[in-house]
């Protein structure tokens, strides 16, 4: 099952052989600076957005408007999820944990080991609905 850790100044995740063989990659590292938020999502469909890029449909990658999105899932667990900064590779980290406690426990793990965590709410947020944007300026 695949695991978050940090290594000096990076997130890891570190996938298991047969994670390895669906996603097509060893794993992924980040800078911990690139992290926004962290969470832990008890219903593991709920990770899931975009279509499926590289990889199977729980594991791999996934395209969506706002970018992509790496995510290795399991039906009936819950997921710790770890929304990045650009210029990171990917806008989402979902990674499932065996209980929702392990969840917990890893979402506040990575939330203290994580610069400029942004903490003004425990939700994730919601991707950008092509076409909208900031109001423009009225034109004179």
């Amino acid at each position: 099952m695949a695991r978050m850790s940090v290594d000096g100044d990076e997130l890891v995740v570190r996938l298991s052989l047969r994670e390895r063989a669906a996603a097509r990659r060893a794993g992924v590292r980040v800078p911990l600076a690139a992290v926004r938020r962290v969470t832990a999502e008890p219903d593991w469909w709920r990770a899931l957005r975009g279509v499926p890029r590289r990889g199977t449909r729980r594991t791999g990658t996934r395209a969506h408007q706002a970018g992509t999105d790496f995510t290795v899932v399991r039906p009936g667990r819950p997921v710790v999820c770890v929304e990045l900064r650009p210029p990171a590779p990917y806008r989402l980290l979902a990674v499932s944990a065996r209980t929702p406690a392990e969840a917990r426990s890893t979402a506040r793990s990575l939330g203290r080991s994580a610069p400029g965590l942004d903490t003004s709410t425990r939700y994730r947020q919601p991707l950008p609905v092509p076409g909208e944007g900031p109001p423009r300026a009225a034109l004179t």
